[in-house]
């Protein structure tokens, strides 16, 4: 027999709220800490947990694309991460986790990974 676990889903803030270009932070009831982030393509939601310099900061870090990928750079030591997959641009050992994301009702809403 295989165990099923349901994903269960977060209600972060509305669409409307978020600027495109932009991420805000977000607490999930399990204690993870999410960046959020729009972009004209979609919502992409990564941990906020920048793994080089241990901060949660990867939601004030700096929208852009690399070779046409959207990714998003730490503000603390300019590394960036691919928003679709979380995987680090600038050392390939390194990725941090993707959140799946939807849209409810006007309000954005964070899966467990």
């Amino acid at each position: 027999m295989t165990a099923v676990q349901e994903r269960t889903w977060t209600t972060v803030c509305r669409v409307e709220d978020l600027l495109v270009g932009r991420g805000v932070a977000a607490l999930l009831p399990a204690g993870d800490q999410v960046a959020v982030f729009r972009t004209r393509d979609g919502l992409h939601v990564l941990s906020n947990h920048d793994p080089f310099s241990c901060a949660a900061v990867l939601s004030r870090g700096i929208v852009g694309d690399r070779g046409g990928v959207p990714v998003v750079v730490s503000p603390v030591y300019k590394q960036a991460f691919e928003l679709a997959t979380g995987r680090c641009v600038d050392d390939a050992d390194v990725a941090v986790a993707t959140y799946p994301v939807e849209v409810w009702d006007g309000y954005v809403r964070v899966g467990s990974p």
